[in-house]
């Protein structure tokens, strides 16, 4: 079984590596939308895979150093792109949440990607 827990947060980036001239060289922001996904059997007993808040409580130190800031300056996140974005919270999460399956970050309502781990 599948679930996720969806979070929204505003940041900042630019993108450093792009051809000169490129709209995403300059400083701008998004309202990202990340869905944590954790995968795993239905617990007889309680009825879920895994409970929603562990998920929020796992993920809230990353979400605390993300909302509101500019992501170039997150270690690891130089280059923040939406797939290192995607990466960078797998990697927080993954020792703690063993269950994560997938990471999705939106960047735009019609932009995105997958990141079902390396």
């Amino acid at each position: 079984m599948d679930i996720f827990k969806a979070f929204t947060l505003e940041a900042a980036h630019r993108l450093p590596n792009v051809p000169p001239g490129h709209k995403c060289a300059r400083l701008h922001g998004h309202s990202f939308c990340i869905e944590l996904h954790v995968s795993g059997p239905v617990d007889p007993l309680f009825g879920w895979v895994q409970d929603f808040a562990e998920i929020k409580a796992a993920f809230k130190p990353y979400y605390d150093q993300l909302d509101h800031h500019y992501l170039n300056d997150i270690a690891g996140l130089d280059n923040p792109t939406s797939e290192n974005l995607a990466r960078w919270i797998w990697s927080q999460l993954k020792p703690t949440l063993p269950l994560l399956s997938e990471v999705v970050v939106h960047e735009t309502c019609t932009s995105g990607c997958r990141y079902r781990g390396a």
